[in-house]
């Protein structure tokens, strides 16, 4: 059997999320759907992620096997054949036997965009949040910097987390502004369910000035969702990267 490799594209706006669910259209339904298509069996995806619904993918990955070897670019061009134009596969490649999207994963990188001016541009309303109110970016940089090591991030977990440890190490956060976009990068081992929706939704009361900077301390200590501040939209969130350690030469 081959262990394939994909790495994945997509706009989330008209899927219920990754994964597969009854009645409705995800992203993972798509690929098994093609996939179906070209091996004419059902072959099971795994994600390093579950993106929910209305979240968008720059560097999804997945891996699959399949009972024979296949070229790169013959599964880029076949999948992308039949896949809808709002996913796209951007690279494949046959990787070793105990290669696992999610449990290989190393870190990710989410980013989360923000549209901070009180006309909308129609060109993102699928891909920021609008924020009409002005936002402090130095206020919430300060606040993101409590954030940063190794932490229990429970104020900032939904219900529903499949993950049973809520310890997770935070290696890099950066917030910039361009024009009127913001972008909010974070790099981490792993996250909760919705923990970066939530950060989000934080630093922005942060930047509104209705929380002092030093408060997300804290509301990180505190390990309890109420104290923290709301869950941002999901379209302003792209699961950017995911990365892995090198893989040994066969």
């Amino acid at each position: 059997m081959a262990n394939i490799k994909l790495v994945l594209e997509y706009e989330g706006t008209a899927y219920y999320g990754w994964q597969i669910q009854p009645d409705v259209p995800t992203v993972q339904g798509k690929v098994e759907e093609a996939l179906l298509k070209i091996f004419k069996r059902k072959i099971k995806v795994v994600s390093a992620a579950r993106t929910d619904r209305g979240v968008h993918a720059k560097g999804q990955v997945v891996n699959f096997k399949i009972p024979c070897s296949f070229s790169p670019f013959s599964m880029v061009q076949a999948l992308n054949s039949i896949l809808p134009s709002d996913i796209r596969v951007r690279k494949a490649e046959e990787v070793s036997d105990n290669f696992h999207a999610r449990y290989s994963a190393c870190y990710k990188v989410y980013r989360y965009f923000i549209y901070n001016h009180f006309l909308l541009s129609p060109w993102l309303r699928r891909f920021s949040w609008w924020v009409r109110v002005p936002l402090n970016c130095d206020l919430m940089r300060e606040a993101a910097s409590y954030l940063l090591g190794r932490h229990d991030f429970s104020s900032f977990q939904n219900s529903g987390s499949p993950s049973e440890n809520p310890i997770k190490f935070m290696e890099k956060i950066e917030i910039s502004k361009k024009g009127f976009l913001i972008s909010i990068q974070v790099k981490a081992d792993s996250f909760l369910y919705k923990m970066v929706r939530n950060i989000t939704g934080t630093l922005v009361e942060v930047g509104r000035g209705k929380v002092s900077p030093e408060k997300m301390r804290v509301i990180l200590e505190a390990r309890d969702r109420r104290k923290a501040g709301p869950t941002a939209p999901p379209q302003g969130l792209f699961l950017w990267k995911v990365g892995y350690p090198p893989q040994k030469k066969s």
